[in-house]
């Protein structure tokens, strides 16, 4: 439909329009870089405009006028998420924040607890049969439209047209305003690109195959993005298309085939990033934009198998709450769509959520990873509804763990030079026992390597890696899962109890060098269990000897295991300057005896005290 034929007393000037305000007005304004800019400064540069209240999603255009102190004489800014622009108005109390899950701010508008005069939007050109399209701006802008007494709408030629519920018709939109310019674009800049790397390495183990995807809102999440492109088949269920999601669609990472829901559709609600973004979502039937009641409804993102929420935090405490809109008593960002995301991922068949933050702030000078959160800070997560943290220095699971177990697996991915004092506070707050050895004041990326997996003649992998001091409980369940027989077999005694202090001696003393204990994990459900745990240590007899043990689960016995395990334990060893190896078996512990002899046939057998065996066995 050409504007001309549009009623000639809906299309008027942005000056006429604005003046369609009432004093005392309460206005919504289109939401992040869908924002109609033009009607904004126009509508501040309208002396005769006051006491107005202004309620808005993501907020760009009005950060250049918020330290103008006649500006706030007449506006008051109410936010439901505050924007990098908007920080420091926040901080000095310029403007105000309204907490609020994105899901039920819609609701808010509807039931006219937020009661609206006027609703500023932006809007596509319409086509032939009077149809504008909210383009990269639905979220609470249909609400917001739909809610208020008055709309005015900016056309610009350069708002994409997308698909979805993003539709309006030039009969439910009382003025237009033809005025083209670019729209606002949201292009992350980078930072911390080591640290990134290392998180995003990290949250790339955590993402299987055709996992549908949530990007949260923030710098981190989009600049994971990138290390993600050795994915295939992923899907798209998020409030955000952002930048950093480009490359995966171009490079079809992100293909939409394997979702349970509305296959084939990147769902959202909005769009920031750069013109080529915005031109490539103009008109693409890939992407499905929907209003925020429907996208960050829990029971909807549910309907995905294999969900994935990825989001950040400011700080994480170590009982897992989680603060995301506060700096201490200082308003920063907001609550967004994370709690959303995550209860969604929650109820999905196989989903899961991942917590991403750098470990420190401050250049290093502060832990995010704290004690308590900072007095006045918000819990935007509960500690129920926290999954998984992820820094750059590795992956806490948190989830159906207690107290006790969140204390030593966030430890463990603290900054090293933190990790003690965190230990110390949790005693002092009785979070731990008072004897609790703190994780090693070491970087141990290195043990990265040491990752391998095994398949089993079944078709199911064990996965192997280092002994952690978060597998205290998990290697505990391990030792007395074995039979009678077995733990006679392995320990030399009738050993009937694997107390704490002794589990955590075990992994205290390892220095991943000359100490080394490798364990085996079999997946069951949504969890993993140790299946098989080997070790070497420096032996007595010479500092290039290390004495090696290992057992296997019994019901995994005879599945070529303890050899694969055995293998690995030799790789290591080699790497840390050992020649050898030597073990003591009972001499009736066949099996055990069988397995290193096939690995080493020139093995050197000598006989022991008490039915023992020692066994020498040089590397090739």
């Amino acid at each position: 439909m050409e504007l001309p034929n549009l009623c000639k007393k809906k299309l008027i000037p942005a000056q006429e329009a604005v003046k369609k305000i009432k004093n005392g007005s309460r206005i919504f304004v289109g939401t992040g870089c869908g924002e109609p800019q033009h009607l904004i400064r126009t509508m501040v540069s309208e002396p005769s405009i006051q006491d107005i209240i202004i309620y808005q999603m993501l907020s760009s255009t009005f950060g250049d006028y918020v330290n103008d102190p006649s500006f706030l004489r007449r506006f008051s800014l109410k936010l439901f998420f505050i924007s990098l622009k908007m920080r420091q108005a926040a901080f000095e109390g310029k403007i105000d924040y309204i907490p609020a899950y994105l899901s039920e701010i819609p609701e808010l508008f509807y039931s006219k607890r937020i009661g609206l005069d006027v609703a500023l939007i932006q809007v596509s050109p319409p086509d032939q049969f009077g149809y504008c399209s909210l383009g990269i701006s639905v979220d609470i802008t249909l609400a917001g439209l739909k809610s208020a007494d008055m709309v005015i709408a900016q056309i610009n030629p350069n708002m994409p047209r997308t698909w979805g519920d993003s539709l309006i018709h030039v009969d439910d939109i009382d003025y237009f305003v033809y005025y083209e310019e670019p729209l606002v674009e949201a292009i992350p800049s980078d930072k911390n690109k080591e640290v990134i790397e290392r998180i995003a390495f990290y949250v790339n183990q955590l993402i299987d195959d055709g996992a549908t995807l949530q990007i949260g809102f923030g710098h981190l999440p989009n600049a994971i993005l990138p290390y993600l492109s050795n994915k295939k088949d992923l899907g798209i269920h998020t409030q955000v298309i952002t930048e950093g999601l480009l490359p995966l669609f171009e490079k079809k990472v992100i293909t939409n085939r394997k979702k349970s829901y509305l296959p084939n559709r990147a769902v959202a609600s909005l769009c920031m990033g750069s013109e080529k973004l915005y031109k490539f979502v103009n008109n693409n039937p890939m992407f499905y934009f929907r209003a925020s009641e429907f996208v960050n409804d829990p029971n909807v993102i549910a309907k995905n198998d294999n969900f994935i929420s990825i989001s950040s935090a400011l700080e994480v405490d170590l009982t897992g709450q989680i603060c995301t809109d506060s700096k201490g008593y200082l308003f920063y960002s907001g609550i967004g769509d994370q709690v959303d995301f995550i209860r969604g991922s929650r109820m999905s068949k196989g989903g899961f959520s991942i917590i991403a933050l750098p470990s420190t702030a401050q250049k290093g000078k502060v832990s995010r990873i704290v004690p308590h959160l900072s007095e006045g800070a918000g819990v935007a997560t509960t500690r129920a509804d926290v999954d998984i943290v992820v820094t750059e220095y590795g992956i806490a699971e948190l989830y159906g763990k207690s107290i006790y177990q969140r204390v030593i697996e966030l430890a463990q991915i603290a900054h090293p030079k933190f990790r003690e004092e965190l230990i110390n506070e949790a005693k002092k707050k009785h979070y731990i026992f008072p004897d609790q050895l703190p994780p090693r004041k070491e970087d141990l990326i290195f043990l990265e390597k040491y990752k391998y997996n095994y398949t089993l003649p079944n078709g199911r992998c064990i996965e192997f890696r280092p002994l952690l001091p978060s597998d205290e409980f998990a290697s505990r369940n391990f030792f007395y899962s074995l039979k009678d027989s077995t733990i006679y077999y392995r320990f030399f005694q009738k050993k009937k109890v694997f107390s704490r202090e002794m589990l955590q001696r075990e992994w205290a003393k390892i220095d991943y060098r000359k100490n080394m204990t490798i364990v085996g994990l079999l997946q069951k459900g949504r969890r993993k269990e140790i299946v098989a745990i080997g070790s070497y240590a420096m032996s007595d007899v010479q500092d290039d000897i290390a004495e090696v043990a290992f057992v296997v689960r019994d019901d995994l016995q005879n599945m070529g295991i303890g050899s694969f395990l055995l293998s690995v334990l030799e790789g290591i060893a080699k790497e840390n300057g050992y020649t050898g190896f030597m073990a003591t078996v009972l001499i009736d512990n066949t099996k055990m005896i069988h397995v290193f002899k096939k690995r080493y046939p020139h093995a050197r057998l000598k006989r022991g005290f008490g039915g023992e065996v020692e066994i020498f066995m040089d590397f090739k």
